[in-house]
């Protein structure tokens, strides 16, 4: 399950042949996004596990499981700026139930991250995925 907007960068992505380029293109991702207000760079916002100072402010339209699911985002970093934008192209408009039911590691794979990206950033790459699911999954719980 994967957004048209996601889709758009995959396709992208496959038109890429040169990482380098890969990674100018997600850096393109990262300064496309709107700034996240300084006043949501809060500790309830900032996304524990990633080498760079990450922030995510959900966004939920409704109640349960059938709520719409959108977030803001934010880095000091351009490359985790543009991880951010793929992501919010990977969730948003999504309910928070198909959040749940999104298979991030199969689709950021498809982009091919996994072979690319450090270590570190793969593991904050994965501490927002899982900030997501969390969020999502209260809402849906609720």
């Amino acid at each position: 399950m994967a957004t048209e907007r996601f889709e758009e960068i995959a396709d992208t992505f496959e038109f890429l042949d040169d990482w380098e380029d890969r990674y100018r293109h997600v850096i393109e991702l990262g300064k496309e996004m709107p700034a996240l207000d300084e006043v949501f760079r809060v500790p309830a916002t900032k996304v524990d596990g990633c080498a760079s100072q990450v922030w995510i402010r959900p966004i939920i339209d409704g109640s349960g499981p059938e709520a719409t699911f959108d977030f803001e985002g934010e880095s000091d970093a351009m490359i985790v700026r543009g991880l951010i934008a793929i992501l919010h192209a990977l969730y948003s408009g999504l309910t928070v139930r198909e959040v749940g039911q999104v298979d991030a590691a199969k689709e950021l794979g498809r982009l091919g991250l996994n072979d690319h990206l450090s270590s570190q950033r793969s593991n904050g790459l994965r501490a927002m995925v899982e900030r997501i699911r969390l969020v999502a999954g209260e809402t849906a719980a609720a």
